[in-house]
């Protein structure tokens, strides 16, 4: 299929700048994949996206003035955004096939494939349908059919989709500017849809629907719950075969379950959905962690300080979290004083602010460094809750800098430094870096001034540069307040996660008033550094927990040592293990359960304890320990002594960085 022509448009030269700088002349009307053939047949063949100047452009949609292009394949993110986003209409293609009577809501592309949200009707659409749904999709695929797109004016797009009763799509139009609207076709379906798509079906190779989940229509709790139908697709089975796979390996590596065999946390329906309880050994990780990253954040200066959970109204509104997301996530607290409203913290900074303000502030004074394992409240929706990844209360490890304007970058380098100690004592190894910026055409969303703005964002595109990390800008993407620095880490098969993050913001010194006197004796305007190298304590334990399959590192497992006597005969000499352990500040437990010996190895083997000593008649008369490693199994017999000496050589390598 040709994808793309030049077709009645009066020829006349255009200029397209590549990538590499380099400038070549077209004719106006030549398409991107018609760019990519005068390049080579083979590189047009894999191109299945584009961006013209910035904006997400068909591969067949002509170009009719100068310009700058990228062109995307498979391996590009914009490239695999392309093609899921085609399947989702492919998906809604089969649907409406298949269920008479089906409405279509939104169908987008996500990090791992796609989903439409529909209201099925009258049809009844369970698991045991997938098969068939993706039969459909595979016979409509390859049909290999253009994917037409096509503007239309608001009124033409209400006639449309309302002939054919697609109320929810009329509501979407209801809310999109005249002018600025296009559909795009394939077969017998049209959606309403901004691009961009491949130019045909016939790439959609390997298929799996994946699951079906409750979505509230635009997620207004008080609308119509639809259907989400989550799905993938791939070029070659073989990727589709490699993606199954890494689903089964995260299906053991789930924290939720990992945390219930490890007996870490649970969650209870009358404490409430989204609120962790910690039982004592993820109580005790907890605490470890807490205290690593204390001990790191003495040595750098920080100062530990303690906020209420609430906070009166004016605060919020003060720092403008009121008005970004009080109304929608937060019911006041109402005391016996009237009018007198108190909010849950959603944010440690607003406090923060306040810390600074209780006394008057020199340069000298500065930086301030203020640190605190802050509980913080946030509305989430039920159906986007999930384990300790997405809750409702959180603790965040977090602090705040406030420091001079010549002192900014030389701060952001530091917390830098704790990040990158961090990543490294948990072996996080494989990580990117993502600078978010402001969206220049969405300002209204922001609270402060261009020129703070400005530079906040230079600030710490210069500190990146300066550590030669090589970090992607992504526009649209920065909190209300500044601009940030996150931290995307890849686990140990491949996901990402965004973990720590740092934040410069000009606005909210501003916004509180905050003050110090300089070295010429006159009022100025401290910066403010926002960071959270762990981000959450319940995401980071999550995100640890799947990283390393709950096998966790030796110095931060809560219980390191199981002494596992083979007889009850034999239990007296597993406590004076467990004390000569103890005495090394190994963190050592008896298992005296009457239960067989292969039993007891399986059992903590479940609970990824580290080490496992087995101890009967010949370890007793000879002071010794059978010695079992996770994951490694039977290492043969030691004297308590030398497995204490080993076990405090292998923690000091581990942290020793």
């Amino acid at each position: 299929m040709l994808y793309g022509t030049a077709k009645n448009v009066t020829t006349n030269m255009i200029n397209i700048t590549f990538p590499d700088g380099s400038v070549k002349q077209f004719e106006a009307g030549i398409t991107p994949y018609q760019i990519a053939e005068s390049i080579s047949q083979r590189f047009a063949q894999d191109v299945l996206a584009a961006t013209f100047n910035g904006e997400e452009w068909d591969i067949s949609r002509p170009i009719c003035n100068d310009g700058e292009i990228k062109l995307f394949k498979w391996e590009d993110p914009e490239g695999k955004h392309a093609y899921w986003h085609t399947s989702a209409h492919l998906l809604a293609e089969a649907l409406q096939e298949l269920y008479k009577g089906v409405q279509f809501g939104i169908g987008p592309a996500i990090e791992n494939g796609f989903y439409y949200d529909i209201d099925p009707g009258e049809n009844v659409i369970t698991s045991a349908d997938f098969p068939k749904i993706e039969a459909k999709m595979a016979e409509l695929a390859a049909k290999d059919e253009a994917v037409v797109r096509k503007d239309i004016s608001k009124a033409d797009a209400l006639k449309y989709f309302g002939d054919r009763g697609e109320t929810y799509k009329c509501e979407l139009i209801n809310d999109l500017e005249d002018g600025h609207i296009t559909t795009y076709t394939q077969g017998s379906f049209t959606d309403l849809c901004r691009g961009p798509h491949l130019p045909s079906t016939g790439k959609i190779k390997a298929i799996k629907v994946l699951s079906l989940a409750g979505a509230y229509w635009r997620g207004d709790e008080k609308r119509k719950q639809m259907l989400r139908v989550y799905a993938i697709t791939f070029p070659k089975k073989k990727l589709l075969d490699e993606y199954l796979a890494l689903l089964e390996e995260a299906k053991k590596r789930d924290h939720r379950k990992l945390g219930k065999e490890m007996e870490l946390f649970a969650f209870s329906a009358n404490v409430g959905p989204g609120l962790p309880l910690w039982l004592p050994k993820g109580a005790a990780l907890r605490d470890r962690l807490e205290q690593f990253l204390r001990k790191i954040q003495k040595r750098y200066g920080y100062l530990q300080v303690i906020t209420p959970h609430i906070g009166n109204k004016m605060l919020y509104v003060t720092s403008g979290h009121y008005a970004k997301y009080g109304k929608d996530s937060f019911q006041p607290i109402h005391t016996p004083e009237e009018g007198e409203e108190y909010f849950l913290k959603p944010m440690n900074c607003p406090h923060h602010c306040e810390i600074y303000k209780v006394s008057p502030r020199s340069y000298k004074d500065l930086p301030l460094r203020y640190a605190e394992f802050g509980t913080v409240y946030r509305y989430e929706q039920s159906g986007e809750l999930h384990g300790l990844t997405r809750v409702r209360g959180f603790t965040q490890d977090d602090a705040h800098i406030f420091c001079t304007p010549d002192q900014l970058k030389g701060e952001f380098l530091k917390v830098m430094d704790i990040i990158f100690y961090i990543f490294k004592a948990l072996h996080f190894d494989n990580y990117e870096a993502q600078i978010s910026l402001r969206d220049p055409n969405n300002k209204e969303k922001y609270v402060g001034t261009d020129e703070n703005w400005e530079k906040a964002e230079r600030a710490i595109v210069e500190a990146c540069e300066e550590k030669g990390l090589k970090a992607k800008k992504v526009v649209g993407e920065a909190a209300f307040y500044g601009p940030k620095l996150d931290f995307m880490v890849k686990d140990a098969i491949g996901r990402r996660w965004q973990l720590g993050t740092i934040q410069v913001d000009y606005n909210l010194p501003e916004r509180f008033g905050l003050e110090y006197t300089g070295s010429d004796n006159q009022k100025h305007r401290p910066i403010m550094i926002h960071r959270a190298p762990f981000g959450s304590m319940e995401r980071f334990v999550a995100v640890l927990l799947e990283h390393t399959a709950g096998r966790l590192p030796l110095w931060l497992a809560p219980d390191q040592v199981v002494v596992l006597p083979i007889s009850e005969k034999y239990n007296d000499y597993a406590q004076k293990v467990v004390k000569i352990l103890s005495e090394k500040d190994i963190r050592a437990f008896v298992d005296d359960r009457n239960e067989k010996i292969g039993k007891k190895i399986r059992d903590n083997e479940l609970k990824r304890i580290p080490y496992l000593l087995v101890v009967g008649e010949k370890e007793a008369q000879n002071e010794e320990v059978s010695v079992r490693k996770q994951g490694e199994g039977d290492k043969g017999s030691q004297k308590i002594t030398t497995f204490a000496d080993d076990f405090a050589h292998e923690i000091e390598k581990m942290t020793n960085f």
